[in-house]
């Protein structure tokens, strides 16, 4: 099976063109490619598909084998694989998700191939049920959350898929790896969630660090720098405009006022290809 292994400001998966390729596993697939030691190494597999609906259609599955909605690093990795490899060269694109039909605009470089998109992540879903986070509030916006480490106030946000801001002083301090999977598995979410730890340097600019719900530690994520975004103006810390410092790289988010869509603009990166045993 032939598969390419790509990246959004370091958010890496494996990607398998099922125009051409077919996984019947997908889940357990997933699993071992994403393997550091043992696989490819990656935050998980991303099928291109066919679609009925869309230019093109994209299934995302965690490192843990779990089923993803949403990925707007991954999905800016899909339309540059549609579009460099001849699936499609509709500008902007449309790509089915797990999570509706997102529209991307790429960016082409001199050699004629996708150097970076911008992606309508579409509108934030804020209200509790819907998210899902069992809260006894329409929304949680700067609402505790108790830890093991201390309580913290997080806001709750959907891009199509869940995620917990958490706004703090220093993000370098945060204990990541013994937080971050605290709060992804907290009976609070139904669902588990993403969890982002960010930290304000202006009204237009935040660092911030991510634990990935089913993948762990990564070095970006686009949807929780939507959703870091949204929680930044809704909670009054920044502008509709910012950019995100990520370890991966930076990110760059805009809330539109008018139609409250979020637009996410990043690079995306083809590593290697290489073919998978079996």
């Amino acid at each position: 099976m032939r598969f390419t292994k790509m990246h959004g400001s370091g958010n890496d998966y494996v990607y398998v063109d099922c125009f051409s390729e077919q996984v019947l596993d997908a889940a357990a697939l997933a699993r071992k490619v994403s393997d550091r030691h043992l696989g490819v190494g990656s935050d998980g597999l991303i099928l291109i598909c066919p679609s009925k609906t869309a230019d093109v259609g994209m299934r995302i599955f965690n490192a843990d084998g779990s089923e993803a909605q949403m990925c707007g690093n991954g999905i800016r990795c899909v339309a540059k694989y549609a579009y460099d490899h001849g699936l499609s060269h509709a500008n902007p694109m449309r790509v089915e998700t797990a999570s509706g039909v997102k529209t991307i605009d790429v960016v082409l470089g001199p050699d004629g191939k996708v150097a970076a998109a911008t992606v309508d992540m579409g509108e934030p879903v804020l209200y509790s049920q819907a998210i899902p986070v069992n809260f006894p509030l329409e929304r949680v916006i700067d609402e505790p959350i108790r830890t093991s480490k201390g309580d913290y106030k997080m806001t709750c946000v959907s891009m199509g898929n869940p995620h917990a801001v958490i706004f703090v002083e220093d993000v370098a301090a945060v204990p990541l790896e013994s937080l971050g999977p605290e709060i992804e598995g907290d009976a609070l979410f139904p669902q588990r969630v993403n969890v982002h730890f960010v930290q304000v340097r202006s009204r237009e600019e935040v660092v911030m660090r991510t634990w990935e719900r089913g993948s762990g530690a990564t070095l970006a994520c686009g949807s929780g720098a939507s959703a870091a975004c949204v929680a930044g103006v809704l909670t009054g810390r920044t502008g509709r405009e910012i950019c995100a410092h990520l370890p991966g790289g930076e990110l760059r988010l805009r809330w539109h006022q008018d139609n409250q869509h979020v637009y996410l603009t990043g690079p995306a990166a083809e590593v290697f290809s290489g073919e998978w045993p079996g």
